[in-house]
């Protein structure tokens, strides 16, 4: 027990110390059974929930908002399932953030990297030096990249990986005498990043409006999502359209004035934009024409997802960068990288020095925590369970709901899905379905990410089919409370 001290403030001090000591000494939740953790005490949650709004800013959240309900507290979290304040267990259909492949409580993951943090807690890739660790991960990541791809550039997320990625591009065209070749394409509803360039690239109005962005230099073409804007073509056609734009675009700009194109295979946060059967090679054919790099931001799509490593390497798309983050380590640790071509980095490397990096670039615990994560993803067989089992289990049930009366597009691919929903209520305020029915979805026991008018799902790889049917079922009871 605490000892009393006879001053108040220093009481709650020692109060919020021992309450620091109790959650580091806190013994971890027994694998596989999250269900047996209980219910935060409602004096301490209320005490977390108080200190929450007093000291912490959330990401892409009004404040206003969370402090009314309060904030969810998510206490443990095993294979599929996490286990919020109350100790309700929800099934997480969105894997974390899209990144949990190879799902929570991954001994494998926490032993690797308890056993680097003793031997090696930290030291840069600066001064000619790296660690063990960054070069096997290299190594690896290199076996599962599309041919020319081997060599790799480390962050610490996608913003980063996607921001120095942008500075490779110019270093190159600078390199090759071309200076005034700076300007970026990036695509309608795309999401590429928070840093300003990164941010500037993103193709959502709600991300760039409050910061006075894009800056200038950074141009939207059409992205291929027929349903977004109401187009009356078909997908293919619209798709088609949408190859035309970006090629009169190239024209009205001067393709000598263009550096490279940024492309997510699949637009994750800007809707799940499944692009139609070939479509990306057009894409990346047409930059070949222009000579504009093709830039693969695979953040989302990379690490099995779809059902491959990478969207590149399945649907042939031949990038001169992949960028990449989330699945490389399922979340556990902080960790973003760029793939650059052979053709770039035979530009670069006899340039000589290299001004960019980050302090935690290559972090030694990050990359021993990204290897005992691929070594997951292989040992298991995961990305190949995804490919033929799993993923086309879950475009099935996913699918099923198309017919649903608040259902107006489905779109998935591989362990990826979104439904888009519409409302029998004509007054209903635009852009509000999606948060509504992620609501009704938690109070069902699972979650699901609210996206404008849709709801969003992508669980961990280690999903089975009993727990997509649980997921699909709560999905399915929400359309139901939408349709009312």
């Amino acid at each position: 027990m605490l000892a009393s001290v006879s001053v108040f403030g220093e009481a709650v001090k020692a109060d919020k110390v021992a309450a620091r000591k109790s959650l580091c000494s806190k013994p971890p939740m027994e694998a596989g059974h999250p269900e047996k953790l209980r219910g935060i005490d409602d004096a301490r949650l209320a005490e977390l929930r108080r200190t929450d709004a007093a000291h912490l800013l959330h990401p892409f959240t009004d404040h206003n908002d969370l402090h009314r309900g309060g904030t969810h507290v998510i206490q443990a979290a095993s294979g599929c399932h996490i286990v919020d304040e109350t100790g309700q267990r929800l099934l997480d259909g969105l894997a974390g953030l899209w990144c949990v492949n190879a799902g929570y409580g991954r001994r494998e993951i926490a032993d690797a990297v308890h056993r680097q943090i003793l031997d090696l807690s930290f030291y840069p890739s600066f001064f000619n030096s790296t660690t063990e660790p960054t070069i096997l991960l290299a190594e690896k990541l290199a076996e599962h990249l599309p041919n020319g791809l081997g060599r790799v550039f480390f962050s610490n997320s996608g913003s980063e990986a996607n921001e120095s990625a942008l500075k490779l591009v110019r270093a190159y065209n600078k390199t090759l005498g071309r200076p005034h070749k700076t300007k970026i394409l990036t695509r309608t509803f795309s999401y590429h990043g928070v840093c300003i360039a990164t941010t500037s690239m993103t193709g959502l109005a709600s991300c760039q409006d409050p910061f006075d962005l894009p800056l200038p230099g950074f141009l939207q073409v059409p992205g291929p999502h027929a349903y977004g804007v109401q187009s009356p073509l078909s997908a293919a056609d619209y798709a088609a359209q949408c190859i035309a734009e970006t090629e009169k675009t190239i024209l009205a700009e001067g393709a000598d004035t263009i550096a490279a194109l940024f492309a997510e295979p699949i637009q994750g946060a800007g809707g799940v934009i499944v692009p139609p059967p070939g479509h990306l090679r057009e894409l990346r054919e047409l930059c070949r024409k222009h000579d504009i790099l093709f830039v693969a931001d695979e953040v989302i799509t990379g690490f099995g997802r779809l059902g491959g490593w990478f969207a590149s390497g399945l649907w042939s798309l031949e990038p001169d960068m992949i960028t990449m983050a989330k699945g490389i380590t399922s979340g556990y640790v902080p960790l973003g990288a760029t793939a650059v071509s052979d053709e770039i980095c035979g530009v670069l490397s006899p340039a000589g020095y290299l001004a960019h990096g980050f302090t935690y670039s290559g972090h030694p615990v990050a990359a021993t925590a990204a290897l005992a994560n691929i070594a997951i993803l292989e040992d298991e067989h995961l990305v190949e369970r995804v490919a033929t089992d799993i993923g086309p289990y879950f475009q099935k049930r996913l699918f099923a709901l198309a017919g649903h009366h608040a259902t107006g597009e489905v779109r998935g691919d591989g362990l990826i899905g979104a439904i888009e929903l519409v409302s029998k209520d004509a007054g209903a305020a635009p852009n509000t379905l999606g948060v509504k029915a992620a609501g009704f979805a938690r109070e069902g026991g699972v979650i699901v990410r609210g996206i404008r008018d849709l709801i969003a799902m992508a669980p961990p790889l280690v999903i089975t089919r009993a727990e997509i049917d649980f997921l699909f079922d709560a999905v399915e009871r929400t359309l139901d409370r939408i349709a009312a």
